[in-house]
């Protein structure tokens, strides 16, 4: 429930944004890296000062788990606060999105392990959408992040000439 909650006052804090024009949020790519850097830096903050809650849900194979999850919530954080500066922007999105297939394994376990973690559902109404939605994050945090167009490319010939990583859109989006 705390989930879908966090979910809710993210989307409202972006429909605000995107309602008052401010800067930042005057397209979807705008208002989608504001969504995710908002969502990762407010689940980086919850890694940091609850990290034995996340500790059922790693992997026995997982070498020093409490360091894991600890460096996972810094991660999260500076890759947030990167989507917001547009010079660190794309490396931010590229980061986060590996980060994304990083801890799958994670979520992986979470579900087919059957680990109980008070505070989150269990079943699988939370556990299907969570893995199903994985690669939406991966690709979020590259499209947020201004280092894809896809699948949105501009066929403009200026983009493609531009030498930019992957095709992306320019950096002062």
């Amino acid at each position: 429930m705390a989930v879908f909650l966090v979910l809710v006052v993210i989307g409202a804090l972006v429909l605000v944004g995107s309602l008052l024009r401010l800067p930042g949020f005057n397209s979807v790519r705008g208002r989608m890296r504001w969504g995710m850097a908002l969502l990762y830096i407010g689940f980086g903050a919850a890694h940091l000062a609850l990290w034995r809650r996340f500790m059922p849900i790693m992997p026995p194979l997982i070498p020093y788990p409490e360091q894991v999850v600890l460096f996972t919530g810094a991660c999260e954080i500076v890759g947030g606060l990167g989507m917001l500066q547009p010079a660190t922007r794309r490396w931010s999105g590229i980061a986060l999105a590996l980060y994304a297939v990083c801890v799958f394994p994670a979520n992986l376990y979470h579900a087919f392990a059957h680990v109980d973690v008070p505070g989150l559902p269990s079943s699988w109404w939370y556990h299907g959408p969570r893995l199903l939605l994985q690669p939406l994050f991966f690709w979020w945090a590259l499209f947020a992040g201004g280092a894809i167009n896809w699948p949105f490319d501009d066929p403009r010939p200026e983009f493609a000439k531009s030498g930019s990583f992957l095709g992306a859109a320019p950096p002062e989006e």
